[in-house]
């Protein structure tokens, strides 16, 4: 009996030895980041993510669900393939950092289901993290159709996360949702289920065994839905989930759909520290690169705005004229003109605004209803961009007229035939050198490098619903200290900050200082700024001045301190000057200690602020600089 003990103890000892070196490693080029992948006992893809020899990301299944083929169970491996460098360099006109590298390990899966059908699986491993989409390399004349994908996300139960809700569609004013507008989830359990019942957003931040993940997607091409995470009880996972029946173009598709072959998009999955986090720009380097285009008219820069603070009746020429003036005092390029415009002001004094605003170096971007009949908006120009030949006549007029670019509002979610239409936008846009500017949308996935003309997306709750609601504005500080650490990572974010004096009804909880960081803490190719002229000019000349040279397309970033939703202090350089800028999520006093070796000139200053309102220090790079952030307060140093 003991015998037969041992003999059952060795044959169950390399059973699982053989289960265990039976996994195929893929690792980064320094080793820090390995996946294991396999197949399950029915014989579908798992991969699990380790970081420095740490578990991140736990046994989680990969797959397709086609109309025509099941590509989840009944697998086989055909062939993998051995680590394969890959590398990129590429320019950016906006965002974190111009001249950018990437690099990376590539592995192929080459797979086949029950019926011969074949399909890869490809990993790239980057020192930052990892990016895996799916590849049907057959080549069909009839179009495939994508019912569901498999892809999952398991994390330990102890891990953290921090979420967006995904809204539901058709809900919230005029039936406008879903828009990505909703505070975030924080630091609350990985299987927290959302009120609204959608799932949530990307990109998602997570805290798993003393590592930080951030989970989004990229290269969304016109031929795939956007996508969304869902927490699916059977796999105790978070699944790549399809998004809601009502998210579709009228009369358009709702997933995926396609001709073969079909690459679908990258799942990016960010490891490492929150300095890696917030200095990746994976969401770029695996984007599609930019098509064949013109830059020469796209120019990034900051924009007066006088909708968000002064509404509806300030959208006439008399009012715009001041906010042409106010732009162009401030070395601002743009000035936006919001919603009705086609009426309150017209084409023929639309020219006149043109005209006058050239004469004072500075352009007009005009706001446009992106809306069919998916919601029962009335602002207009509405119906204008539904069609190629809409958009062609459309577009002709304004850049007849001398527009430079549009604010396109009010989509209808990530359906495929709604992605397929904001390709539409942006290549159109592109043939007559218009910029873009999407409000009331998805997040971008990348767009920008894609399509260079797209400067900006909103899709964040922003400065807008702090105008209309008390307890929105009570949540900014948080809230402002949560964005650059997920939605602001990789993606242009249209927040139009910085109120620097007041907002008509409503109680700011932010400091002044805390308000004047966040043109350089949040990445938009246009920063539409919300203070009006009558406000700025209440402020000290050293605020003024440092507002008329505010970079929106960074040279470098650089993370020095933070933690989701509590407090955040970046650094950002553009030629040989370095913006540090800080602010102060939570209602108290927090110090922090500043190290000045990493810049390059040897004084500037900082502005701050004490019981009277706003003061400037002189500083230098050879003493460590002692900052104390008031209860939602913040700091910007210029050196």
């Amino acid at each position: 009996m003991k015998k037969i003990c041992c003999i059952l103890c060795l044959t169950l000892s390399l059973y699982s030895f053989a289960e265990k070196t039976a996994n195929y490693s893929f690792l980064n080029s320094d080793k820090t980041i390995k996946i294991e992948f396999n197949l399950t006992q029915k014989k579908t893809p798992f991969y699990k993510v380790f970081f420095k020899n740490k578990l991140v990301i736990n046994n989680s299944e990969l797959g397709i669900i086609r109309e025509d083929a099941d590509f989840y169970t009944n697998m086989k491996i055909v062939n993998v393939s051995e680590a394969k460098p890959v590398t990129s360099n590429y320019s950016m006109l906006q965002g974190k950092r111009k001249n950018i590298s990437y690099a990376a390990n590539q592995y192929i899966v080459s797979l086949q289901n029950k019926i011969g059908e074949a399909m890869e699986i490809i990993f790239q491993l980057s020192h930052d993290g990892i990016a895996l989409r799916y590849h049907f390399p057959k080549t069909s004349n009839d179009i495939k159709k994508i019912t569901e994908e498999k892809t999952t996300y398991n994390f330990d139960a102890t891990a953290k996360a921090w979420l967006q809700p995904m809204s539901k569609a058709k809900t919230g004013w005029k039936e406008t949702n879903p828009s990505y507008e909703e505070h975030y989830a924080i630091g609350v359990p990985v299987n927290t289920k959302p009120a609204i019942g959608q799932g949530w957003v990307y990109p998602a931040l997570f805290n798993a065994n003393d590592a930080w993940v951030l989970i989004t997607e990229t290269g969304l091409q016109d031929n795939y839905c956007g996508s969304r995470l869902v927490y699916n009880d059977i796999s105790k996972a978070l699944q790549v989930t399809f998004p809601q029946k009502e998210e579709i173009f009228p009369n358009g598709a709702l997933n995926p759909e396609s001709q073969l072959p079909w690459y679908t998009p990258w799942r990016i999955i960010t490891v490492g520290s929150l300095k890696t986090i917030t200095e990746s720009t994976l969401g770029t380097d695996l984007a599609d690169p930019a098509i064949p285009m013109d830059t020469s008219f796209i120019k990034s820069g900051l924009s007066s705005w006088s909708w968000v603070l002064l509404k509806d009746d300030s959208v006439n020429f008399e009012t715009t004229l001041q906010f042409i003036d106010y732009a162009s005092s401030m070395n601002w390029p743009y000035c936006l003109i919001d919603a009705d415009w086609d009426t309150r002001i017209g084409d023929t004094k639309m020219k006149e605004l043109v005209a006058y605003a050239a004469t004072k170096n500075v352009k007009l971007l005009v706001w446009y209803n992106s809306s069919g009949s998916w919601n029962s908006t009335e602002y207009h120009p509405k119906g204008k961009l539904l069609t190629h030949d809409d958009r062609d006549k459309e577009f002709s007029k304004l850049k007849e007229i001398g527009i430079a670019g549009i604010k396109v509002d009010f989509f209808g979610g990530d359906g495929q035939s709604m992605i397929a239409y904001y390709h539409a936008i942006l290549k159109d846009a592109a043939a007559h050198q218009l910029m873009i500017n999407f409000h009331g949308a998805t997040l971008p996935r990348g767009w920008q490098r894609t399509y260079p003309n797209l400067l900006s997306t909103e899709a964040v709750k922003g400065q807008e619903y702090i105008t209309f609601f008390q307890e929105i504005a009570d949540l900014e500080p948080s809230h402002c200290a949560m964005l650059p650490f997920a939605r602001n990572v990789f993606d242009p974010m249209d927040f139009t900050p910085m109120v620097l004096d007041s907002i008509p009804n409503i109680k700011r909880k932010t400091t002044p200082a805390f308000e004047l960081a966040l043109p350089v803490l949040f990445l938009s190719g246009i920063q539409h700024i919300a203070e009006t002229p009558v406000g700025m000019a209440k402020m000290p000349k050293y605020v003024v001045d440092y507002l008329k040279d505010i970079p929106t397309n960074w040279d470098d970033s650089k993370f020095i301190d933070g933690y989701p939703g509590r407090f955040i202090v970046m650094a950002r350089k553009k030629d040989n000057v370095w913006h540090i800028v800080g602010i102060n999520g939570e209602n108290k006093v927090k110090e922090i200690e500043l190290d000045l070796s990493f810049v390059t000139d040897e004084s500037g200053y900082i502005i701050l602020e004490n019981g009277k309102g706003f003061e400037q220090q002189m500083i230098t790079k050879n003493k460590k600089l002692k900052v104390t952030m008031e209860p939602n307060g913040g700091f910007v140093v210029k050196i």
